[in-house]
């Protein structure tokens, strides 16, 4: 990315062993059932998932990638390279209606403080984004359970992708992420009217007025 003011070259390095101890709290069932009603996850679109600044590439896919029950784990993960910063791009296969953005971090000062969300752009860079005013900012909690951030629906109401902009976390000179999904409701792209038109128009019963136009306009040319 031309955009991209990081300099990539002092990468991080990092062991993290606070994060793969074993969680005894385990799937709440009165967590587990709510959340997975509007999951958007099946809809994301993760081959075209984008992360700036990540110290291994395609983390930010992978974190998107992983499925509600391996929220917890603490691989795959994702880590800022250069700063504390990151910027995603996280295109959806249809239209979605966002009710909040879940998150996953940890308890120490690597969790992602300052977050501010840019839907419908595919143009951002770190420099954009720190210029552009968002269309909401939301402050993160330095904790290991999933964060429900809600969004303002009036805003979010017809997101084809979204921009996450970590601006600065709690501290650490990298940020960690280890989970990130979406709440909301999903409305396909919808092409079966182009089918039924292809069909129809391969049938010549259904084209009598049509035939007929083209006749008169034939006769007036002659």
């Amino acid at each position: 990315m031309s955009g991209l003011h990081h300099d990539c070259s002092s990468a991080h390095q990092h062991g993290e062993s606070n994060e793969g101890h074993s969680h005894d709290h385990g799937d709440h069932s009165d967590e587990v059932q709510p959340a997975l009603q509007t999951l958007i996850w099946k809809q994301v679109d993760f081959e075209n998932i984008r992360t700036l600044n990540e110290s291994e590439s395609d983390m930010g896919a992978k974190i998107v990638e992983k499925p509600w029950p391996q929220r917890l784990n603490a691989e795959p993960m994702l880590e800022s390279d250069a700063d504390e910063q990151l910027l995603m791009f996280v295109p959806f296969t249809g239209v979605v209606k966002l009710h909040s953005v879940l998150v996953r971090s940890s308890e120490d000062s690597s969790a992602p403080k300052t977050l501010k969300l840019f839907p419908n752009r595919d143009d951002l860079d770190f420099s954009s984004a720190s210029d552009l005013q968002p269309s909401q900012t939301i402050e993160l909690s330095q904790t290991s359970a999933i964060q429900d951030l809600p969004v303002k629906r009036t805003l979010f109401g017809n997101t084809y992708n979204l921009n996450l902009f970590i601006e600065d976390n709690f501290g650490d000179g990298a940020t960690r992420i280890y989970w990130l999904g979406f709440k909301g409701e999903f409305s396909a792209l919808n092409r079966e009217p182009v089918e039924v038109l292809y069909e129809k128009a391969a049938n010549p019963k259904d084209h009598t007025l049509i035939q007929g136009v083209g006749d008169v306009a034939s006769r007036h040319a002659i």
